[in-house]
């Protein structure tokens, strides 16, 4: 097979069979080609992916690093997704041989998730709430949309993917379909349901829903919100709430998990909670607990200006 069929079958397989999202096999496509391109860049039009060796995946890790145009952490994606693709050729027995026995990944500093202070989310709730009397059908959906992002530790497209017959009869939980299709059920606080209930109640009386639309947040269209809607939403009512640095969806989901785990919540709770495959994706914010008691240890300790150091 050439280099476009082996390509198509792989991002076919992991779009039918293997559920990733759109956005993740599109992701996957685009470093696999990129990769042919540098093949073929390097050793001309007779580059075969069925032939590389892992000198040939070392040498492209090289030449991404030192072309400075991407980080670390993002040749560690393209790297990753190579692994897959291989894994993929050899279990269909096209290769017979392990591409990646010599590969590492680059080194990356672990970054800790942003998320917004307990004292500064405290006025995007009040705004919210208020604004969820608001008479605009608008300003109603996008506090609602950073009410449940809050509220329930939403991926971006989990939010956008969420019908009304995602929740209870009485409102009480929430059914979600999170990476790879696996579903969870997240509580819903009684604030967060009377909220949902009200908010569908005022649409159906505003006409702000199209009858067949299951959607829970729709577009001024009257469909299904998209990504880029949501996202434009929650940065703008997050803004105007004065929260600095980077206003977005995932920085909601960041929030929440810090939050519970600042007040006492089990961090198995919290992994179950946002839908995490394993406590090691969860254990990163124990970090920001972590920093955050340094910081109160250095503002608050009377000896913390090192003479207690120094005694011991």
């Amino acid at each position: 097979m050439d280099n476009k069929t082996l390509i198509d079958s792989f991002i076919t397989h992991i779009a039918a069979e293997r559920r990733y999202s759109p956005l993740t096999a599109r992701n996957y496509e685009h470093d696999l080609r990129r990769f042919v391109e540098w093949g073929v860049a390097s050793c001309g039009e007779e580059f075969d992916l069925c032939k590389v060796e892992s000198a040939d995946i070392s040498s492209w890790v090289m030449s991404l690093s030192d072309s400075g145009s991407m980080k670390s952490s993002s040749i560690n994606r393209a790297v990753a997704t190579l692994r897959s693709f291989y894994r993929y050729l050899r279990r269909r027995d096209i290769i017979q041989h392990n591409v990646f026995v010599s590969v590492q990944s680059l080194r990356t500093a672990r970054r800790l998730p942003s998320f917004v202070p307990e004292g500064d989310m405290v006025e995007v709730v009040d705004t919210v709430l208020e604004r969820l009397r608001s008479v605009e059908w608008r300003d109603r959906r996008d506090a609602l949309i950073v009410l449940m992002l809050y509220a329930c530790g939403l991926r971006l497209a989990e939010l956008c993917g969420i019908d009304r017959s995602d929740f209870e009869k009485d409102y009480s939980s929430l059914r979600v379909k999170g990476k790879g299709d696996k579903m969870r059920i997240i509580p819903l606080v009684r604030r967060v349901s009377f909220e949902v209930k009200r908010f569908l109640s005022q649409n159906s009386c505003d006409n702000a829903c199209i009858i067949d639309e299951n959607a829970l947040f729709l577009s001024k269209r009257g469909d299904r919100i998209s990504r880029s809607d949501v996202q434009r939403s929650v940065a703008r009512l997050l803004r105007e709430c004065g929260v600095q640095g980077k206003c977005s969806p995932h920085i909601l989901r960041h929030t929440f998990a810090t939050h519970l785990l600042n007040d006492g919540a089990d961090l198995r709770e919290i992994q179950e909670l946002m839908g995490h495959s394993s406590l090691s994706a969860t254990q990163v914010y124990t970090h920001n607990n972590i920093a955050q008691l340094q910081r109160i240890y250095a503002t608050a300790h009377p000896r913390s200006s090192g003479e207690l150091s120094d005694e011991l």
